[in-house]
């Protein structure tokens, strides 16, 4: 059983490690429980360690691995989520829009979809008002629930921005040996891309980098109420 105060360091040092790949300075840490010294954050770790939650990594500073994280944990202590802008009403809200720019659907994307089921134009959608005008956009019907625990449900339409880039955390599509598309969490850690679901059903996938290309970043999504 953990305190209070183990398990809120405990769940930060887990977002924090998931969404930059680093794990937290003292002072972070320190910050983010609103503890006066450093001392007490050693003291914490020290207990975390000794419970089995974390371990310290050998020859590098600072560096922490969540071992594992408390039952008790929601879904939202675990993934670091995205939180959709989410235009409710879906496209019967003509104010959400704006009226000159659209964004082309390029077919459904589930866990593993063949990329040429999302290469041909299926439909067009109103760019939502708060996206860029001048950005390069392309939407996604969403299938399955890989992806649940991020606020992202089966039959949202994804509004995604095309970029080859993309920092660790965001959720991206990403293109998988030139053959199969996803939808997922990005992670890059050395000589590995790790993409993941937002479901505890769904196992992460590892990749060697020269096998995935991002296609493009989530920026919106909208449903249907």
């Amino acid at each position: 059983m953990l305190t209070k105060k183990q398990k809120n360091l405990l769940l930060f040092i887990n977002k924090k490690l998931r969404s930059s790949g680093v794990s937290p300075s003292y002072e972070e840490m320190k910050q983010s429980l609103n503890l006066k010294s450093k001392s007490g954050i050693h003291r914490l770790i020290s207990a975390l360690e000794e419970r089995g939650f974390i371990k310290r990594l050998a020859h590098k500073a600072r560096a922490l691995e969540v071992v594992k994280l408390p039952e008790t944990a929601s879904a939202n202590d675990i993934y670091n989520n995205f939180s959709p802008s989410v235009i409710k009403g879906g496209l019967d809200d003509e104010k959400a829009f704006s009226d000159e720019n659209e964004v082309p659907v390029l077919g459904k994307i589930a866990a593993g979809t063949p990329v040429e089921a999302i290469q041909n134009e299926v439909s067009r959608i109103p760019l939502p008002n708060n996206l860029e005008k001048n950005g390069d956009y392309f939407g996604l019907k969403v299938q399955g629930d890989s992806m649940i625990e991020a606020g992202i449900h089966e039959g949202d339409t994804v509004i995604i921005k095309r970029t080859d880039t993309a920092d660790n955390g965001k959720i991206v599509v990403a293109l998988i040996d030139e053959h199969e598309a996803m939808l997922k969490r990005i992670r890059k850690k050395g000589k590995v891309v790790a993409l993941e679901s937002a479901n505890k059903n769904y196992e992460t996938k590892i990749f060697g980098p020269d096998r995935v290309k991002v296609q493009g970043v989530l920026v919106s999504l909208y449903r249907n109420f």
